[in-house]
């Protein structure tokens, strides 16, 4: 049995991964799936203030409160970051993290510094502008692939400006990350924004796989990303 610690990318929270959940369950394992500071139900917690370093630091709290060892952590899209993050603090709690359609960054490295320049320029756009200076307004989901009417609806009402910070705060790495396993999971029909991302993956002979969806494959894939997880974590 392992122990999955889900991590939701930018905008959402832990009940991003609802519909996948029930199938990690079903095959014996356990699950947590977090959500960030500042994020979602814990919007009341935002603050300029919120980064890399706390979301980091939220991730590090629940494994170590839980006592969590053994554990599979993914990162969906901006949580790539945290991910690495935390595989770096606490790598000995560890036994794979899988980045999903997600940044796959180095020390000193800022997340808006990932995105192709295009979408780079559009996120500080959205930051200077109606975020204030330090939010992002949620990105049409229409252009992370998402489709359905059905899932528009239950996705659009839940999500929350995510702190502009998390995506300007370089990665603070020592080298243990490496110690950790680690997979990468592209999601193919949608503009691919983390393409770039799949073939640093490539080049550090990380084992990847695809799937045939957008960006929000635990919403609009769910019984085949689950499959694929239990896959990729059966291979360790």
């Amino acid at each position: 049995m392992s122990t999955f610690v889900l991590i939701h990318g930018a905008w959402h929270g832990g009940w991003a991964w609802q519909r996948l959940v029930p199938e990690l369950r079903a095959a014996g394992h356990e699950v947590h799936t977090p959500t960030l500071t500042g994020l979602s139900g814990r919007a009341h917690t935002l603050t300029p203030q919120v980064g890399l370093s706390t979301h980091v630091q939220d991730v590090v709290g629940l494994l170590e409160g839980y006592d969590v060892r053994d554990a599979v952590l993914v990162g969906h899209s901006y949580a790539g970051q945290v991910v690495t993050g935390v595989a770096d603090r606490v790598p000995e709690r560890l036994s794979l993290r899988v980045h999903l359609d997600a940044f796959v960054g180095d020390h000193g490295e800022a997340a808006v510094d990932l995105l192709p320049a295009g979408v780079a320029e559009h996120w500080r756009e959205a930051a200077a502008g109606p975020g204030f200076g330090w939010l992002v307004p949620p990105r049409s989901l229409t252009k992370l692939g998402v489709t359905d009417q059905a899932d528009l609806d239950w996705l659009i009402p839940r999500l929350t400006p995510h702190p502009w910070l998390t995506y300007t705060e370089p990665l603070q790495l020592t080298g243990r990350s490496d110690q950790v396993a680690a997979a990468f999971i592209e999601c193919v029909d949608w503009m691919r924004v983390f393409q770039g991302q799949a073939e640093r993956a490539t080049n550090r002979d990380w084992p990847i796989h695809r799937i045939a969806t957008g960006h929000e494959a635990m919403v609009t894939a769910p019984n085949e990303l689950a499959a694929l997880l239990l896959d990729v974590a059966n291979r360790i």
